[in-house]
């Protein structure tokens, strides 16, 4: 007779995850959330959430009468970014504010984080979505703090509004009739992209466009990396660009042999004397707008070169 094994079961002990009041770790909104989230270390939260880079913090901008909580830019950009904080429900004083601030500031990037979005407030935001062009967006995150047990609280932002990029570029330039065959291929390319970007989780998503190029940072103000959609060659370039430091290019020079040791190839080294850019880059094959089941492959591709890149050029940055 077989007899049959008898598993113990194993009792795992499980934290319960408990939501705090924001008003128990920020008692004041200006003083004390503001000023918190304007810390280099604290506001990667928010860019982790909406997929900027957020730079040249500053609180308490004078816009007329009134004072905006935080004005940055985003470092890839260079476009303003306004961000108006409400540690209560949303309501229409601040909806006001936030139009305010975007016209008196110029800003392309409006972020309102509240407790609570209350229906109508959403709505309102998605309607601004809805009804301006891709050079403006508005965000709508609701912030909530959680711990499990006694642990120490933590952040988290709920995106309740944000644009719907694709669908209101593609619908901009068909009623325009200016979206080309080329472009749309692009758009498509960059949106099947950051699919992957999302689940790799290894850079900052940017919004897909329009452009041949996609910029990554590497926390550095004069240079990033950059891939290239070269559909005529078939091919992806990823570069290593330097906007305006030759001399930047010169220490990666010095370094030429570990860099591409590193990266594992022979790279292309274009100083450009008399422009302000300069390059190191190769190239990944594989580009067909009219095979769009190999962007997944493709883009995986992309990411393991950029990360070899990170890697290989960082300790010299």
């Amino acid at each position: 007779m077989v007899r049959g094994i008898i598993m113990e079961k194993e009792n795992y002990k499980l934290g319960k995850i408990i939501q705090v009041p924001l008003r128990e770790v920020w008692k004041n909104e200006a003083y004390d959330f503001t000023q918190w989230l304007a810390e280099p270390a604290n506001i990667e939260i928010l860019n982790d959430t909406i997929g900027l880079t957020l730079v040249d913090i500053k609180t308490e901008k004078n816009v007329g009468a009134y004072k905006c909580d935080i004005v940055c830019h985003d470092e890839m950009s260079n476009k303003i970014v306004i961000i108006e904080n409400q540690l209560e429900s949303s309501n229409h004083d601040h909806l006001g504010k936030i139009v305010t601030y975007a016209s008196g500031l110029d800003a392309s990037v409006i972020i309102w984080i509240v407790k609570e979005a209350r229906e109508e407030h959403s709505s309102a935001i998605e309607w601004l979505n809805n009804h301006t062009d891709e050079s403006v967006a508005f965000f709508l995150l609701e912030a909530q703090l959680w711990k499990i047990g006694s642990s120490d609280p933590a952040l988290k932002f709920n995106v309740v509004e944000e644009p719907n990029d694709f669908n209101r570029i593609i619908k901009k330039n068909i009623l325009d009739k200016t979206l080309s065959e080329n472009q749309t291929s692009k758009l498509e390319f960059w949106t099947a992209f950051n699919d992957v970007m999302r689940d790799r989780k290894e850079f900052n998503i940017r919004k897909p466009s329009t452009d041949h190029w996609y910029d990554f940072s590497i926390g550095k103000a004069d240079c990033h990396l950059v891939a290239d959609l070269l559909n005529k060659k078939g091919k992806v370039r990823i570069n290593m660009w330097i906007s305006d430091n030759k001399e930047r290019f010169e220490i990666f020079s010095e370094h030429k042999e570990e860099i591409e040791n590193a990266v594992g190839e022979k790279l292309n080294w274009e100083r450009l004397d008399g422009k302000k850019a300069c390059k190191i880059f190769t190239y990944i094959d594989g580009l067909n707008f009219n095979k769009p089941e190999d962007y997944h492959s493709l883009s995986n591709k992309i990411i393991d070169k950029l990360i070899v890149f990170r890697k290989a050029f960082k300790p010299f940055l």
